[in-house]
């Protein structure tokens, strides 16, 4: 042919001829079906020839007619017993099922129940368990503060008898306390023994030095001398924490007589040798004061 003169043409050719039979046996396996009418549907009437009628048995050709006076006689089923055979089991077949169906709803919930009753159970005994867990926690919680308490007051008593007894007001006390020269405890016979001043009124006391810290006991002190000869008492205000160490303290207070620098240094650092007791229920930072005296010749 002088249309397939070359070589692509005739791949070409071939190519489109191969899909054109594939397209038409696509088309007539699936594209040309063939759709069955529908079947007819209807209602089905029953076969008769009047308005009337009773009874259970068809006839099947037509039945003479007798005037409307006249009552209409039943016509006698002839197999009767066989119909009535065939309708005695289908009853007991009812009743069974409905029987079955009541057994199998009791069944159900009664499961149900049970299952109510057994989950209800397993919650009050997780509430029964949680609660008696959680009691024992807080007694053996009370019972460790109170161990601890004990301990702090017997380490507390041990402290106060070593300083003196200052808890005791029975008047068999001993030791010296107060800012003067003199031996004795300076303050007031209805004050405090930690208050945090001795000023207003006389008193009587020995040593070189004498602090206020308000609950608190004096465990350790050491004192700095003066690198000048100067003669006073420098009051300074310190801070303390609860475990009793000075964390700041300023010199030159209410109640220094003499503020010359060279007896406010050493009296800081003496101030800052204080040590009181330990005690967890003190404040974070307890404000309390130390007071240095400085003599000539020291």
């Amino acid at each position: 042919m002088s249309f397939l003169d070359t070589k692509h043409k005739k791949k070409s050719f071939t190519i489109t001829t191969l899909l054109l039979s594939v397209l038409l046996l696509v088309l007539f396996y699936v594209g040309l079906t063939y759709m069955d009418p529908p079947e007819e549907n209807g209602i089905s009437v029953n076969f008769g020839t009047t308005n009337f009628g009773s009874g259970r048995i068809q006839p099947k050709e037509k039945i003479k007619s007798e005037p409307l006076d006249k009552p209409i006689k039943p016509v006698e089923p002839q197999e009767k017993v066989e119909e009535v055979k065939e309708e005695i089991p289908e009853q007991p077949q009812a009743k069974d099922a409905a029987a079955e169906k009541v057994l199998t709803q009791e069944s159900e919930e009664s499961i149900h129940i049970k299952q109510q009753k057994e989950a209800k159970r397993k919650a009050d005994e997780a509430a029964q368990k949680a609660k008696a867990k959680a009691e024992r926690e807080a007694r053996e919680k009370r019972e460790a503060e109170q161990r601890a308490q004990r301990e702090r007051d017997a380490k507390k008593k041990q402290l106060d008898d070593l300083m003196g007894g200052l808890n005791k007001s029975d008047g068999t006390a001993t030791g010296s306390e107060g800012d003067d020269d003199r031996a004795g405890d300076k303050g007031q016979p209805d004050g405090d023994p930690y208050a945090t001043s001795y000023y207003g009124s006389p008193g009587s006391g020995s040593g070189t030095g004498g602090y206020g810290l308000n609950g608190r006991s004096l465990v350790n002190k050491g004192k700095v001398p003066q690198e000048c000869n100067q003669e006073g008492r420098v009051v300074v205000k310190i801070v303390v924490d609860r475990n009793g160490k000075v964390i700041s303290a300023a010199p030159g207070a209410k109640g220094t007589t003499n503020s010359h620098p060279c007896l406010l240094e050493p009296a800081k650092k003496t101030a800052m040798l204080h040590k009181w007791n330990l005690d967890s229920k003190a404040p974070s930072r307890q404000v309390g004061f130390v007071v240095v005296n400085f003599k000539l010749g020291e």
